[in-house]
């Protein structure tokens, strides 16, 4: 429960105040004076008659009606001390700073316990405990620095972790981010980073609220809340990323399919962002170059161009685009030659626009100009200049200061000497523009937005999915694990997924006969042992009875086989489909290239069922192989509509089989016309 005395309280006490602005108490009752807080602000600390200026109570049974209670007192005493506020002073708001709850010990606990009872009993707010509070343009209720710049518009800021959130502070404000609010939650007793989000999701005002969310989470507790109001939102015009920090190893655990052997907990972390459509990053620089880049106007297209004045520092950012999928176009004709014609000799126009390190503020200007009005096939531009310590840059940076002002394509400004021109990037920065330091960070932030698909449509494709049959097939299944290949067949069948015919037997003369009627050449594969290839349990190009009959005695004698399976041979690229049940995130389906790749190369991009089609282009798009799906170097591709189509109709069938545990199709054979399973293996619990 977020409630107003806790985000714009008229009254604030801090208890356990102190003069020693070292310690909690101290220094964040210096953060609330020196951030202007203009409510009534009262201190309790039994030892002093004032704290730095305020005169103190000593005991808060003392204290008037006091709406936020910030502790900072030992564990053990918040308990009473919340219940005495709360039921005598109608506080209903608390920022509890302590350690030593639940983190700690079972004692921890159960105090933490203790104080969540009496702020649910009296409709309170609180933060924590074991956080370094909560910071927005109303009061400063944080004991750490650095206290950013706090705007209405500025980003918001969601974290699990206290020092975590110091530390993006850090990233962030020697970029020129800045802040509207900034949550640290701690050990999330009653509000955690879901909870947060759902408010300001329930009370966005796109006029008045912030429309960049920035998180670091190191768990979902509700990954349905978290899926919800991420993608509501989005949809309203927000922009999000999020650190997921401490990926869960228990998916690959004694797994026995492909699927269980690649997948964990991280990749339904991958699937939930896919489909809320969050920004996933993976270090603190990320996210606050995100954050950054939120807020300059919106890209319109993939095609750059970078003005420098430096080769390096070009070529490095080219290579960061196009490895993020970004282009980087030549740019020639008449209005190269142009431009080239106005700079220095030697200067180059190919892209990126080399103006040589000699390049003077009007040089820069003009590139800039030449980018934003005569090259038609650029959507923004970038513009990368540093000092070597021979000149200030005051004069280089309003140039750029006005062009960011006055183009309509966005520009952004690299400025790396952040140290040798400290004092003009500073000046850049307090015109309200942010600087990215380093072109190759940047360069990979820009892929990872371009690239976040919009959030999902939440209806289930069921079209030719017979879902009653599917029903009937699973409450038929006789027993748990593995189920038979006819059960497998006619579950993929219902779900309208395209499986080759195959015949099943432990009758070699039956085995035979189906053979001759499909034609050869055959497949035959062992059922039975779970890893069939690891067996010998999968022979390819079968051309004639004879071999066909040698290898069925052979293989009726691996240990658990008790039958063969025969189908007709099929050629195709071999593709990957496969789904793992995660606890409290549901089925994450998975795809990429089939056979023995998919482990070995680890190529795999995930969903979450159930899936629409735009998530399962997506996913298909996002892989590091799909060149090889579009066809290379004369080979041709894979029908991808038919890919996208029956990784839909899986995650449709997963949706009303939540019996499924783990399962995976591999491989699926795939031409340019079609896709075909030829293997598939599903485990339930029931």
């Amino acid at each position: 429960m977020i409630t107003n005395q806790l985000l714009r309280p008229a009254s604030i006490v801090v208890v356990g105040a102190s003069n020693n602005v070292h310690k909690p108490g101290g220094a964040i009752l210096r953060n609330l004076i020196n951030g202007g807080y203009c409510g009534a602000l009262r201190v309790v600390n039994p030892k002093e008659t004032e704290v730095q200026g305020i005169p103190s109570f000593g005991d808060v049974k003392e204290l008037p009606n006091t709406e936020l209670a910030i502790l900072a007192i030992p564990a053990a005493l918040c308990p009473d001390v919340v219940e005495m506020l709360a039921s005598q002073k109608q506080t209903r708001a608390f920022i509890i700073l302590s350690a030593g709850f639940g983190e700690e010990t079972h004692e921890g606990a159960l105090l933490e316990d203790r104080i969540l009872a009496t702020v649910n009993k009296y409709q309170a707010s609180l933060i924590g405990p074991n956080c370094i509070g909560l910071m927005n343009t109303w009061h400063h209720s944080v004991f750490t620095l650095p206290i950013p710049n706090l705007h209405a518009q500025g980003v918001d800021l969601i974290s699990s972790s206290g020092a975590t959130a110091v530390f993006i502070l850090e990233s962030a404000v020697v970029k020129g981010l800045q802040f509207n609010s900034v949550w640290s939650v701690g050990n999330a007793k009653q509000i955690g980073v879901e909870e947060v989000l759902q408010h300001m999701d329930e009370t966005f005002n796109p006029a008045t609220d912030s429309n960049i969310k920035l998180i670091y989470m190191e768990s979902i507790k509700d990954p349905d809340r978290l899926l919800f109001h991420a993608s509501s939102l989005i949809r309203k015009g927000c922009k999000i990323a999020a650190i997921k920090a401490g990926s869960s190893e228990s998916g690959s655990r004694a797994a026995s399919s492909h699927t269980g052997a690649i997948a964990s907990s991280d990749s339904a972390v991958e699937a939930l962002f896919r489909k809320a459509g969050i920004v996933r990053c993976f270090s603190r620089e990320e996210l606050t170059t995100v954050g950054c880049i939120f807020t300059l106007p919106e890209l319109k297209g993939k095609n750059f161009a970078i003005v420098t004045h430096a080769g390096g520092p070009g070529v490095m950012l080219t290579d960061a685009l196009s490895k993020g999928g970004l282009n980087v176009p030549k740019l020639e004709g008449p209005s190269a030659e142009e431009l080239k014609s106005k700079l220095f000799p030697g200067a180059s126009v190919g892209n990126p626009i080399d103006i040589l390190a000699t390049g003077t503020p009007e040089h820069l200007s003009i590139a800039i100009d030449y980018c934003e009005n005569k090259f038609d096939n650029i959507d923004a531009i970038f513009a990368i200049f540093g000092t070597p310590g021979l000149v200030t840059m005051f004069e280089t940076y309003e140039v750029l200061h006005q062009k960011m002002l006055t183009c309509r394509k966005p520009v952004f400004p690299i400025l790396p000497s952040i140290h040798t021109a400290g004092e003009e990037v500073g000046v850049f920065l307090q015109k309200g523009h942010v600087n990215f330091a380093d072109e190759v960070t940047l360069g990979t932030a820009l892929s990872r937005i371009v690239n976040v698909p919009r959030p999902a449509t939440p209806e289930i494709e069921l079209f030719g999915v017979d879902v009653p049959r599917i029903r009937r097939i699973i409450d038929s299944i006789p027993e748990n694990g593995y189920i038979e290949p006819h059960f497998v067949q006619a579950l993929l069948r219902s779900a309208g997924i395209p499986v080759v015919d195959e015949f099943v037997s432990a009758k070699k003369e039956e085995v035979l006969a189906f053979a001759r009627r499909s034609g050869f050449p055959v497949v035959a594969k062992v059922v039975g042992p779970v890893h069939k290839s690891d067996v010998g349990g999968v022979v390819l190009h079968i051309k004639n009875e004879q071999h066909l009959a040698l290898e069925f005695d052979r293989m009726m004698q691996i240990p658990d086989a008790h039958s063969i399976m025969v189908q007709p041979m099929l050629k195709g690229i071999e593709l990957f489909i496969g789904a793992k049940y995660e606890e409290k995130f549901g089925h994450v389906v998975l795809c990429g290239l089939g056979g023995i790749f998919v482990e070995v190369l680890g190529d795999v991009s995930s969903g979450l069922a159930p899936l629409s089609y735009e998530e399962a282009h997506s996913m298909i798009r996002s892989l590091r192989a799909y060149k090889i799906i579009q066809g290379t170097r004369g080979q041709k591709g894979v029908n991808e509509v038919k890919f996208a189509e029956i990784i839909v109709r899986l995650s449709t069938l997963l949706r009303f089989a939540t019996e499924i545990k783990e399962m995976d199709m591999n491989p699926l054979l795939a031409t340019e016309k079609n896709v075909i399973a030829v293997d598939a293996r599903i485990r339930i619990e029931k």
